[in-house]
């Protein structure tokens, strides 16, 4: 902040505290300034600075008020949404307002419980006062915390999340924030409790462990108090023992050993979630081994974070070394447990030795080395609940993946089917959010999840590794084939770009196809990928390799499922697009409706500006035809319209109406410009639309010309007379069936014509062996008709 800002800053808090000091008694003044000025003395200026002193002095207030009488050890929480009319001052945001003795977690609990009910926090105010109250709980004395040692600390914290507009969301807000508050309060106070308990566990394994454990005794007593050196922190406890009732293993409380969060409530005397696991996870808790079970509750914590709590319970021994019950310890692995090397934890690191030595590797050898890093980097949650049997297995399956880029996946069942664990391995560079998406939503069908968490790893390695945490219901999680799961999510993981390498290498061969792929593969937009798969792109590959600077090509098909009648078309050009005015009249002439254009801007990675324009045509033509047969007449017709080379006119509609070529409708063209020479009374538009309008007799007119002039007509002189005078026939028996007298006119005299013509240019060739750019005939004047 520059000083003017600063200036302004303080101007503002200085108008704050001057207007709360009228608002109290003369006696509270002085009380009142101390408070105001450090309540926003840590708050950020920036968040502040579009608020009035009328509302900094308001929010001020208001929470000095809730404040002002409240006895010790009891919380003060108000939930409300102010504004000008009913409080004096306001903003935008829903506020929570908490008075409470000061301890741990508070701010990060109250903030993770609105964090549950989706409200984002928008700003956070939290002074630490050093406070007196007199015997009735009425605040006398307020200074900041520093200046006062021996004083009571109180936290009184300000949030501000989206607003609530109804006061029953008011109202469960302050509930559930009341509830934190207690299992804050309960947990800082039994800490110590729960420690003892903790240090007492330890020293009962010494005590009472059967023969059949005494093995794990020296692990699991470091491990317990690895956990009581800062490493756990611990959120309830409850001793418990085994029993039998009605038939059925159960859990019973012990009654006054709840603590923290497991404090008795009076209702819970036996341990509901014992009784609803599986059988086989029941039994196991009558094993002598192992002496400590690692698992993650079904209940996320409502102190300090949000995850799931870890459970904990170590197991308790009556004096003949039989399983009586359990010592169980609710908390969070602190952070310390995250980062810790895994060779400095007790537990884990005779699991990573145990696997290390099954491997059988040599500890300097390259796999030896990695097989550590595997287990080094393994997700730290589940290297404390999996078997060493299955981290083996998990273990040496990464490892075998190494650096290909494929997909794998590992699962893991938690014994109690409270949750699936989901590892899954896949190429870095494919992975996304969208990706992450579908397989979260295969894995909790696979699994019949009730919900689901997932974590992401992504480092230098061409993998990323994503764990996903499913939730279940014991008893009800289906059996799953991971084979088969695996191929369904590496279907699902499949992207435009990796399907586009396998046909062009299915197309292409593996050498061609991989050249062609590093130059396309990044090339074609999103909107491109999205409307065409990717064994389509290869032929547009193909047509845009083939083009020379400035040059265009062309492409008919029918679209896979299209209604009937309906047709792609797609233009290609090298350079600048095509200007959809050039190319729309052209294609309507050619006897096509457009519907929809889609240009796309083909870039490869050598460079190069390149076009494919997309459209979607509705043929008017009633005749039926095959995209096959026409799809080389219409292409070749639009590429000479779009040159230059043939008028565009309504002739070329008979490229598709009759399936004439372009040079074809050429010949039908001049002879209609003949007509007009000769004075022939109907327009050349009428003319056009004859021939349109007759597709049948327009193809028999032009193979009559071909009869009476192709130098290839094998058949001579008197065989090619014969053939014309059958075809003559032919058309006139369409004729019959022409209904309007002045088209049958137009037709007749085209049949007058060809038969009066003597000779043509039409097959004639320049030295480049191109046929001639214009079309002549030579007539019998005294055949023409008149």
């Amino acid at each position: 902040m520059n000083r003017p800002e600063r200036a302004v800053h303080e101007e503002r808090m200085s108008a704050a505290v001057a207007q709360a000091r009228q608002k109290v008694a003369p006696g509270e003044r002085e009380l009142i300034e101390v408070f105001v000025r450090e309540y926003y003395r840590q708050v950020d200026p920036e968040d502040l600075a579009t608020r009035s002193a009328d509302d900094l002095a308001g929010a001020a207030l208001s929470h000095w008020e809730l404040g002002r009488v409240r006895s010790p050890g009891t919380p003060r929480v108000r939930v409300f949404s102010p504004n000008a009319a009913e409080h004096g001052w306001a903003v935008r945001h829903t506020v929570i307002e908490v008075v409470n003795d000061d301890m741990a977690f508070l701010v990060d609990s109250v903030t993770m419980e609105a964090n549950r009910l989706g409200l984002a926090l928008h700003l956070r105010v939290h002074p630490v006062y050093a406070v007196e109250r007199d015997g009735a709980g009425v605040l006398i004395g307020v200074w900041p915390r520093g200046e006062k040692p021996e004083a009571v600390r109180e936290s009184w914290m300000h949030i501000e999340v989206d607003r609530l507009v109804d006061a029953e969301s008011r109202a469960s807000l302050a509930a559930g924030i009341e509830r934190v508050l207690s299992d804050v309060r309960a947990t800082t106070q039994d800490w110590k409790k729960m420690l003892a308990r903790l240090i007492d566990a330890v020293n009962e394994l010494d005590a009472r462990v059967p023969e059949a454990a005494q093995g794990e005794v020296a692990e699991t007593r470091a491990f317990l108090e690895w956990l009581a050196a800062g490493n756990f922190l611990l959120l309830g406890y409850r001793c418990q023992d085994l029993a039998v009732e009605g038939g059925e293993d159960v859990l019973k409380l012990v009654s006054g050993s709840g603590l923290g969060v497991l404090r008795e409530t009076g209702a819970e005397k036996i341990s509901g979630s014992f009784a609803a696991l599986p059988k086989q996870a029941r039994t196991l808790a009558y094993s002598p081994t192992p002496l400590v079970i690692l698992a993650k509750a079904n209940a996320r914590a409502t102190v300090h974070r949000p995850g799931y709590v870890d459970y904990i319970g170590v197991k308790r021994f009556s004096a003949d070394g039989k399983v009586i019950g359990e010592h169980r310890f609710l908390g969070l692995l602190t952070s310390t447990a995250y980062s810790a090397r895994v060779v400095d934890i007790p537990l884990l690191r005779g699991k990573v030795s145990a696997v290390i030595a099954r491997a059988g590797l040599a500890p300097d050898s390259h796999l030896g080395k990695a097989l550590v890093h595997v287990l080094e980097g393994y997700p730290r949650d589940e290297l404390f609940q999996i078997s060493i049997d299955e981290l083996y297995e998990t273990a040496l399956g990464i490892l075998q993946l190494g650096e290909r880029q494929r997909l794998r996946l590992f699962v893991r069942r938690d014994p109690f089917e409270r949750f699936v664990t989901c590892m899954i391995y896949v190429p870095r560079e494919n992975y996304g959010t969208e990706m992450r998406l579908k397989f979260q939503d295969m894995l909790m069908n696979a699994f019949a999840g009730t919900g689901s968490e997932f974590d992401v790893l992504l480092t230098d390695d061409i993998l990323a590794r994503v764990l996903f945490t499913i939730r279940t219901t014991p008893g009800q999680v289906p059996a799953v084939d991971r084979r088969e799961l695996e191929a369904k999510l590496v279907t699902a993981s499949r992207r435009w770009e990796d399907e586009l390498a396998e046909a062009l290498i299915e197309a292409e061969g593996e050498g061609r196809g991989m050249q062609l792929y590093k130059r396309w593969q990044r090339a074609f937009p999103g909107s491109y990928r999205e409307r065409s798969a990717a064994r389509a792109a290869v032929a547009d590959i193909r047509k845009l390799e083939a083009l020379g600077a400035g040059q265009i090509g062309v492409k008919l098909y029918r679209p896979l499922g299209a209604r009937s009648g309906t047709l792609g078309f797609k233009i290609y050009r090298a350079g600048e697009p095509v200007v959809l005015s050039d190319s729309l009249p052209m294609l309507e002439r050619m006897g096509v409706r457009v519907l929809t254009e889609h240009p796309a801007q083909v870039q490869p990675a050598d460079g190069g500006q390149l076009w494919i324009h997309d459209f979607e045509l509705l043929a008017l033509s009633t005749e039926n035809f095959e995209v096959d047969t026409v799809r080389p007449l219409f292409e070749e017709a639009f590429l000479e319209v779009f040159n230059g080379q043939v008028e565009n006119d309504e002739f070329n509609r008979l490229v598709l109406r009759a399936a004439l070529a372009s040079d074809e409708v050429v010949i039908l063209r001049a002879y209609a410009k003949y007509l007009r020479q000769i004075g022939f009374a109907l327009t050349p538009a009428f003319i056009q639309g004859s021939l349109n309008a007759h597709p049948t007799i327009a193809r028999l007119l032009v193979q009559l010309f071909r009869q009476r002039f192709d130098p290839d007509f094998g058949d001579g002189d008197a065989g090619r007379e014969q053939a014309a005078g059958r075809q003559v026939k032919h058309i006139e028996q369409e004729l019959e069936n022409v209904e309007n007298l002045n088209e049958d006119r137009v037709l007749r005299q085209y049949v007058a014509l060809i038969q009066a013509t003597t000779r043509t240019n039409f097959w004639r060739t320049n030295d480049k062996g191109a046929r001639r750019s214009y079309v002549s005939f030579k007539f019998d004047p005294s055949k023409v008709p008149g």
